[in-house]
């Protein structure tokens, strides 16, 4: 019998899911112990601050951690991993976008990404359990170069297929799937320590 506590699920939101109707925000108020880094009012393309907003989350707890993070908060999250090494029970990395490939018109340039420190993209193992939760038709990345990133992260990658980029705009609102990945992060740490 374990006496842990559960985890705290750290939702690391992408640069524009700060919405009420977002999974991660939905999933946010379903989890009584649950945590989300704040959207920035300053230098919100920079990723030097997003990966400080979420070691700022992070210094606040002190049991153990699962992070949740969607689009670009999947880049904030492998970032951070580059640079803390604060131990973490594993993390579910939804719809990553790539950074390395044009964007979308109205998405940040390449240009724009490389001047706030997003590229090049952290292509090391992750010091933690992760799955990669990718889509067959996000806008926002190829899936088999998605692929490409969950094998050089040590991630098992799940075929989501055609759920667009996993927001608002593709339908998704509540995502179940977000909980049931959460668990198996949670049991599979806890098979480790058993």
């Amino acid at each position: 019998m374990s006496l842990t506590a559960p985890p705290t699920v750290v939702i690391v939101p992408g640069l524009r899911d700060h919405v009420p109707d977002h999974w991660q925000t939905i999933l946010a108020d379903k989890i009584a112990n649950a945590r989300t880094v704040p959207p920035l009012t300053d230098d919100r393309l920079s990723c030097d601050a997003q990966v400080a907003a979420l070691e700022g989350v992070l210094s606040d707890i002190s049991g153990p951690v699962v992070l949740a993070a969607h689009s670009a908060g999947v880049m904030t999250t492998v970032h951070w991993a580059r640079r803390h090494r604060r131990p973490v029970e594993g993390a579910l990395l939804a719809a990553p976008p790539d950074f390395d490939t044009p964007l979308p018109e109205g998405y940040p340039t390449q240009d724009a990404l490389h001047a706030n420190g997003w590229t090049p993209v952290p292509r090391t193992p992750l010091p933690f359990p992760s799955i990669v939760a990718a889509s067959t038709n996000d806008p926002l990345a190829d899936f088999a170069r998605v692929a490409g990133l969950a094998r050089v992260w040590g991630s098992r990658l799940v075929d989501l297929g055609p759920v667009g980029h996993l927001n608002p705009a593709a339908g998704y609102g509540e995502w179940p799937r977000a909980e049931e990945l959460i668990r198996e992060l949670v049991r599979a740490s806890s098979d480790m320590t058993a």
